[in-house]
C-alpha cells in the first residue's frame, strides 16, 4: 500500500511539474491546501478519493491518469 501511494505521489508531482503548476496552486485549485498537496506527493498522510478527484480536476486531466 505504501508503495501505490509514492507512486500515485510521484505521478502527481511530474503531472503538475509538466504542467509548470506549484503545489498552492493545484491546492487553491482543488480546494485544499499547497502543503497538504505536498504531503500526498510525498505520501506521508492517507487521503480520501474525493481529494484525488479534486486535484485530478486542478491539473486537468482525468483520474486514470493519476495511475
Amino acid at each position: 500500500m505504501e508503495q501505490r501511494r509514492k507512486e500515485l505521489g510521484n505521478k502527481i508531482k511530474e503531472i503538475r511539474q509538466a504542467k509548470g503548476i506549484s503545489r498552492e496552486e493545484v491546492g487553491f485549485r482543488a480546494g485544499i491546501s499547497g502543503s497538504y498537496v505536498g504531503m500526498i506527493e510525498r505520501a506521508e498522510n492517507d487521503f480520501k478519493i474525493s481529494k484525488l478527484f479534486a486535484i485530478a480536476d486542478a491539473l486537468n486531466v482525468e483520474l486514470k491518469d493519476l495511475f
